[in-house]
C-alpha cells in the first residue's frame, strides 16, 4: 500500500506518528511511505525582495525543522520513507499528491475544531477531504 504522511511538525503530527507507530496493520515493511511537508509561500511582495537561492534556503530550513525529526521516527522504526518538501498553500499541495502520486491512504493530524471552528478557522484537513478522493485517515 502506498501511504502518504502530511506532516506540519505540530503536536498533531505526533499524534499522527505514534498512531502509524502503535498499529502494525499500517507500519512495516510491506508498505510504500511518502512523508510530505508543505511551506507556506512568503508572500510575492516580500519575496520580491531576496534572490532565488535566499528564498530556496529560506524553504530548505523551514522543511527540515519539521522533517528532520521525522526522518529518526522513520530511521528508529527501520522503516524506509521518501520526504518530499512542496511550497504553498497546504491543503491544495497534499490533494494534489495524493492524486497525482496515486496514493492509496492518506495520513494526517487534525486540530479537530469542530463543524464550527471549521467554519470560522477553515482546517487543512477539511479542504484536502473536499479536493482528494483518496481515502483520508485523520488522527486527532
Amino acid at each position: 500500500m502506498k501511504i502518504l504522511a502530511a506532516v506540519d511538525g505540530s503536536d498533531y503530527s505526533k499524534r499522527m506518528l505514534a498512531y502509524l507507530a502503535a498499529h502494525d496493520e499500517w507500519l512495516g515493511p510491506a508498505h510504500e511511505y511518502t512523508v510530505l511537508h508543505v511551506v507556506p509561500a512568503v508572500p510575492s511582495r516580500a519575496a520580491a525582495m531576496f534572490d532565488k537561492e535566499t528564498l530556496k534556503g529560506y524553504y530548505d530550513d523551514e522543511a527540515e525543522k519539521v522533517l528532520k525529526p521525522v526522518r529518526s521516527f522513520f530511521a528508529k522504526q527501520k522503516i524506509a520513507a521518501n520526504f518530499l518538501t512542496k511550497v504553498g498553500p497546504a491543503a491544495d499541495a497534499i490533494a494534489a499528491l495524493a492524486e497525482k502520486g496515486k496514493f492509496d491512504l492518506l495520513m494526517l493530524g487534525s486540530h479537530g475544531h469542530g463543524s464550527l471552528g471549521n467554519l470560522v478557522l477553515g482546517s487543512v484537513a477539511t479542504k484536502v477531504m473536499a479536493q482528494c478522493g483518496v481515502p483520508v485517515v485523520l488522527v486527532r
